[in-house]
Formats: C-alpha cells, structure tokens, sequence
C-alpha cells in the first residue's frame, strides 16, 4: 500500500501509531487537534481555515506535503538491509602517488586502520562517509554493492547508510537518557518500542565504566558513557549498515565488547585505532602513511596467536586500572597478575 493510500484510508491515531513521527508534521503545521478518529481527508474539514492560511496550505495542499513528508522520512530499512558490500577503490596520498589498494568489505566484517598521528585515518573514514566517487582530496571512490552511485543517491542517504562514531559526542538538548532513546525508536520506526530501549539502556550500562539511570539527563553523561549510549543505539536502533569508529580506545568503555557487539549485528565496521588488541582483532587492516593506504593486511596466523597473550596483558591492566578507581593500593603482585 502506498503512502497515499494510507493516508486516505487510515485514521489519523492509526497513522501516528503505526508511524510516530508524522505527529512531528502535524505539530509543524498546528494541526495537532484534528480528530484522529478520521482519516486526515475527512478530518482536515474540521481544520481552522486560518490557521492553515497561515502556512500558505489548502487541504489537497497538505495531504501532498504528508505524503512527500512521509515519502522522504521514512526511507525503506529494507534497502538498507540489501546493501551488503562496500569496496574502496585507491586515490592518492599526499605527495599525488597513486595509492594501488582496492578492498572490499562485507557485513559482520570488522576491518581497523592504523597509522601515526595526523598520517590520515580520519580522512578515509570521512572519504566512507560521503560516498566519496574521486570529488575529495584523495580522490579515492567508494563503491556499494560494487557499483559506483550517483549524486542522487549520495544526497538522499545522507545520515541513513553510514553511522559515525567520533572521538568526541557531547550532547545539548535538555533530555533524560529514556526521553532520548524514546526519540530515537520513534523516529527509527523500531518495532517494540519499550523492549528496544530496554536493551538499549543495559547495553550501554554494560558498556561504561560508571552505570547512569534512566533518569540521567544525557547533557550530565560523562565522555565514555555518551559514547557508550551512541554505540548501544548504533547497534539496536539504527539501520545503517556501515558504521565508522574514530579511536574506541580513548572512549573509557569496553571497547572489544563494543566493536563486537556492532558487527554482531551485521554491520560493516570500519576502526581508525591505535590499541593494538583492536588492530589485531580485525580481520583485516589498513595501513596509512603520508595520507595514503600504504598496504592491506590479513591477521596471520602468528598475529592471532600473539593476540591471545596481548589480550592477558591488556586484561591485567584494565584490573589494574579498576583497583585504582576503587581506592586499592597496587603491589607487585598485580602486575604479575597475583591477588
């Protein structure tokens, strides 16, 4: 059934049940108090002339703009879910070299890029985030599904194919953490609202090193449980099916649960990360230098192998750091791994 079928057979309350945000455009309209027992052509005759003067609308006139609204806004999740591959075709680094890398990445897939400070991570992963096709500075194009898009696309997926966690996510609107996750699974259209942001809210306490309550206003959540909040959400909530992470480690939560969880929900992950237990956990990583890919590499055998003892070592020190913010005195016995 169409958006404009819908609309004509639909009551208003069935509208706003079945799809929370369109109450966003009758509120935009003031048209919050036509009788949602109606479909919106019948209830739109009980509307103040007006009021809906005011905004320059006729009834037909608003009935068009619904269905463009809802045309617009509720973009089909199960395009999203089709996409299953991206592929990123080399440009050039810094000094104009050609850069002679293609890879493609697949769902579930968990792919970090190292390189020293400032070598030019967060450049490839703003080249994935708008679908670069050669119009940035490396000149690199990313591929979906193996074709390139045209701006067509590009423009009218902005914010729905890729999901970007960055180093720094503060929050300014006024809202408690149950308001904000309450907005989030309106406007995403999940289904099952209340188990949704249920799951939400544990992920994200798991995730942080300090539990926060329902009731905390997001603007008072510290960095990590900000960034712990976002990943929950990323994963639960959020169609996309790429997500971009810049520097986890720094982000004071579990990080190796956190990139877990994302591809256990088959996203495509992509990591610009310094933390070794992260690099080697990938299957594959990308090497940057001089603001180009510098190479492609596969974990070997030996790599998951050192893993495993990398893996101990960092698990020590993350007790080592959770003794000192409980006030415990740290001995020799720590390090070694002792009581």
């Amino acid at each position: 059934m169409t958006y404009a079928e819908l609309i004509h057979t639909r009551t208003i309350a069935e509208l706003e049940r079945q799809y929370p945000v369109v109450r966003d455009f009758f509120l935009n309209l003031n048209l919050e108090l036509l009788p949602v027992h109606l479909p919106l052509p019948e209830a739109l005759a009980y509307a103040n002339a007006e009021r809906l003067a005011e905004f320059g609308c006729t009834p037909g006139e608003v009935l068009a703009q619904l269905e463009e609204f809802m045309d617009s806004v509720l973009a089909n999740p199960s395009f999203l879910q089709e996409i299953g591959s991206l592929t990123i075709l080399g440009g050039r680094d810094k000094s104009g070299e050609p850069e002679d890398a293609q890879l493609t990445i697949r769902k579930g897939e968990i792919i970090s890029i190292v390189g020293p400070t400032g070598s030019g991570k967060s450049r490839l992963l703003g080249d994935i985030e708008c679908i670069a096709q050669g119009d940035t500075p490396t000149g690199r194009r990313i591929l979906i599904n193996g074709d390139a898009v045209d701006d067509d696309f590009r423009f009218s997926m902005e914010g729905k194919l890729v999901a970007q966690l960055s180093q720094n996510m503060n929050f300014v609107v006024d809202l408690s953490v149950a308001e904000f996750l309450e907005m989030h699974a309106q406007s995403r259209l999940c289904e099952d609202t209340e188990s949704v942001i249920r799951r939400c809210f544990a992920c994200a306490n798991e995730l942080a090193g300090e539990k926060f309550t329902m009731n905390t206003k997001v603007t008072q959540l510290s960095g990590g449980q900000s960034r712990a909040l976002m990943i929950a959400d990323t994963a639960y909530m959020s169609a996309s099916p790429i997500v971009l992470i810049d520097e986890i480690e720094n982000a004071g939560i579990d990080r190796r649960e956190a990139v877990r969880l994302l591809a256990g929900q088959d996203k495509m992950v992509l990591m610009s990360t310094h933390d070794p237990v992260l690099a080697l956990s990938a299957g594959k990583r990308i090497v940057i230098r001089n603001g180009g890919i510098a190479g492609i590499l596969e974990a070997s055998a030996e790599e998951r192998e050192s893993l495993a003892v990398i893996q101990a070592l960092d698990s020590r020190m993350l007790e080592v750091r959770h003794r000192l913010r409980r006030g415990e005195r740290i001995g020799p016995d720590a390090v070694r791994g002792g009581e």
